[in-house]
């Protein structure tokens, strides 16, 4: 091959003048090529700075990424783009540790935090994406170079190139526990789990391996984006009309999303007419406002109502049937929240401490008909649409969780009438914050467990009751859990 035919070279001889300076470049000096400054990716370098945010400042992505998008002019493909990345590099985490383990010449733990960033978003375009190798490994490598400065981007070009030297199959077979000796060990490795949180979903599933896998590969799918026609305010078909979205299958006020964008700026959501909730999030209230009830129904508690999702959709209903709500929410910011969230309806926001029932005057012992506890948790159901909580987590936060849990439902059974409801609600299938929180209470309390799968029709596999347990592989769903119980 000569000279003239090598692809990126050009001969600078008689007839062949030097072609003009372009911007980012240097004046060459003494004949030599001239020095062009990296130029990176826009939506990888997007990408790379919202994984930087999370690991240094424990952001959320979803709360980082749309705001850079937004400021660097980065929409449509590039967006896309963007935002697989990000999500789907959080999420992989630990599949890519353990492949980037087994290609770095030093242990992963003695590498810097965002050169480890650097490595985790090019192996998962090498493992995960259509990416093509000799673009994912150079596109990242100037990402590195501009981010991290020539000699951390070297280590990220040798530690990549080993890593494009086998699909994820081929690593897996390496790197994963074999299936048959260990297939808890070996699923959260291919699924990128902590080994914690894939022995409580097993757990909740009765030991079923398959449906645990099943569970852990819908974790890894992008979710659709849910909306809440909120009743009195929007229909569900003219919701449906005005975004081209899709009937949720089991709530009346459900509409799904499969497009990406922002849903707070579509105009029913930015009026409040209707507002981004989960279907599954929506079945609880809905299950809890539905059930029999005698005697009085018009005060109804949300003991714990940040960022006020349910609180709207209960002061919704609550409208509709001439009752009111009170909100609780013990976080001055996530009151404010709440404040907003039902602006216009017939809910009175408390910045208190739902355990204060009793002690605090506006929320009085036996003073409510029915009662919410949407109880602070691990949020293990909702991984999917947080892609970095899952490393955020750690088997050390369940025991005072669990004892604010218990806490909770106990003041909840205060708050509620001889007769009244109580709905018990984590978005966590963890069996210490689902059936044995509840079990414990029933044991303390007396109070009646009902049957929930009643007021859930057309909802298919809710198991042998009485509460239910809703997943993403079952139902599309956040894997919410729900306990109804009566005060004696």
């Amino acid at each position: 091959m000569t000279e003239r035919s090598q692809p990126g070279r050009r001969p600078h001889g008689r007839g062949n003048p030097r072609p003009p300076q372009r911007a980012g470049e240097r004046p060459a000096r003494g004949g030599k090529r001239p020095y062009r400054r990296p130029q990176p990716d826009a939506p990888r370098r997007a990408a790379f700075d919202t994984l930087s945010a999370v690991a240094a400042r424990d952001a959320y992505a979803n709360l980082i990424l749309p705001g850079l998008l937004r400021d660097r002019g980065i929409t449509g493909r590039d967006a896309a783009f963007a935002t697989e990345l990000a999500y789907g590099t959080l999420r992989a985490r630990g599949t890519l540790d353990a492949v980037l383990a087994a290609c770095s010449s030093r242990p992963l733990a003695e590498v810097d935090g965002r050169v480890l960033d650097m490595l985790r978003l090019g192996a998962y375009q090498l493992l995960r994406t259509r990416v093509p190798e000799h673009a994912a490994v150079s596109a990242t490598v100037e990402v590195a170079r501009v981010a991290l400065t020539d000699g951390p981007a070297r280590f990220v070009n040798a530690v990549l190139r080993r890593v494009a030297e086998k699909d994820e199959e081929a690593w897996l077979a390496q790197v994963a526990p074999p299936r048959d000796t260990d297939p808890l060990g070996h699923l959260a490795v291919r699924y990128a789990h902590p080994l914690w949180i894939v022995r409580a979903f097993s757990d909740s599933l009765g030991g079923d391996v398959a449906e645990t896998e099943a569970a852990l590969a819908a974790d890894d799918r992008p979710p659709a984006v849910h909306l809440v026609a909120r009743p009195g305010r929007l229909g569900r078909d003219a919701l449906v009309e005005a975004t081209g979205g899709q009937p949720g299958p089991y709530s009346p006020y459900a509409v799904h999303l499969d497009t990406g964008g922002d849903p707070g700026a579509i105009p029913a959501v930015a009026d409040r007419r209707a507002g981004v909730q989960d279907e599954g999030s929506q079945l609880t209230a809905i299950a809890l406002t539905s059930a029999p009830l005698d005697g009085e129904d018009s005060r109804w508690l949300d003991l714990c109502a940040g960022p006020g999702g349910k609180a709207a959709l209960l002061g919704a209903l609550a409208a509709e049937r001439g009752a009111a709500v009170t909100a609780v929410e013990v976080t001055e910011h996530r009151a404010g929240l709440v404040e907003r969230a039902v602006a216009g309806l017939p809910v009175t926001v408390l910045n208190a401490d739902g355990r204060e029932v009793g002690e605090h005057p506006l929320l009085p012992e036996g003073g409510f008909d029915r009662v919410l506890v949407d109880a602070p948790c691990t949020g293990l159901g909702a991984l999917r649409r947080r892609p970095e909580a899952r490393w955020r987590r750690q088997p050390s936060d369940m025991p005072a969780l669990t004892k604010l849990q218990r806490e909770l439902i106990t003041a909840a059974l205060r708050a509620v009438r001889p007769g009244g409801l109580v709905a018990y609600v984590t978005c966590s299938p963890h069996l210490a914050e689902t059936k044995l929180t509840v079990a414990d209470a029933v044991r303390r309390t007396g109070a009646e467990q009902l049957d929930v799968r009643p007021l859930l029709p057309g909802v298919p596999e809710l198991g042998p009751g009485p509460a239910v347990q809703l997943w993403p592989h079952r139902h599309g769903t956040d894997a919410m859990f729900m306990a109804l119980l009566r005060r004696a």
